[in-house]
């Protein structure tokens, strides 16, 4: 710096220090906001994580449900074919819709023979 003063001088490195201390303390806001972004962002990964695992249970329980109850609808089906050809109710009165036949005819069921499923 040609023909500065003293105290030019002094108020130079006076700025530089200033300048650099700054620059220090912007620095470390931004480690430090750094660093927690990153906590946010592992944080957010484990409770997704956390939140697959569940759903993944949910699933495999509602899979089992339909499967169990996939059987179930197998073994009714079933019955009701071997029931429908003896039932004097469908033989001798006129056919109804579906609904109707089901709903009065669920309690006429004298040749199921398994007690597990009488009424």
């Amino acid at each position: 710096v040609p023909h500065s003063s003293p105290q030019s001088l002094t108020s130079l490195v006076l700025q530089d220090s200033s300048d650099d201390m700054r620059k220090v303390q912007r620095r470390e806001k931004n480690r430090i906001a750094a660093q927690k972004s990153r906590q946010r962002q592992t944080q957010k990964a484990d409770t997704l994580h956390l939140e697959s695992e569940d759903l993944e249970r949910q699933n495999a329980a509602l899979r089992r449900e339909i499967k169990q109850l996939t059987e179930e609808m197998k073994h009714f089906t079933s019955m009701l074919s071997s029931h429908e050809p003896l039932c004097s109710i469908l033989t001798t009165a006129p056919q109804p819709p579906p609904e109707v036949l089901y709903a009065t005819h669920s309690f006429h069921q004298p040749h199921i023979s398994s007690p597990r499923f009488q009424h």
